[in-house]
């Protein structure tokens, strides 16, 4: 696999221990080689995510930082779009019935014409539908809903 679009459920499932899956090692096994891509959101996205789970107590503030730190030595490149993001966001998010933030995981899959690695059961149903082939099968999907 030459690339492959990442959403923030699968990475921050390689990195909180209380959120790891078969499914997200599964992803990362098959990144080996592969450039990770990911949209501008995603930095956002994971520096909520460890913010929160410092605040609730899940993982401490040096964890955090190094997970932060092992993640930058991933081959993840951010893309950062086109000068039309926003409207294919827009259309992308209307279609499919999506918020903006996963509209813009799937709208690089389909840009880039490049499988989408997510836990998210809505963005992977979606996906489904657009014709984005998913990395990891349905059954080994949590059927979490972000």
């Amino acid at each position: 696999m030459k690339a492959l679009v990442c959403d923030c459920s699968v990475s921050a499932a390689w990195c909180l221990e209380d959120e790891t899956s078969a499914a997200a090692d599964e992803v990362l096994a098959l990144a080996a080689g592969a450039e990770i891509l990911v949209p501008p959101i995603w930095a956002a996205e994971m520096a909520n995510v460890f913010w929160a789970a410092e605040r609730r107590g899940r993982i401490s503030a040096v964890d955090a930082d190094a997970a932060l730190a092992a993640l930058g030595r991933l081959p993840i490149r951010v893309d950062t779009g086109t000068p039309d993001s926003a409207h294919r966001l827009l259309l992308v998010a209307r279609a499919r019935n999506l918020s903006a933030y996963d509209a813009s995981y799937l709208e690089l899959a389909l840009r880039q014409g490049v499988p989408l690695a997510t836990l998210d059961r809505r963005l992977s149903e979606a996906a489904h539908a657009a014709g984005v082939e998913l990395v990891m099968s349905q059954s080994r999907q949590s059927d979490r809903e972000n």
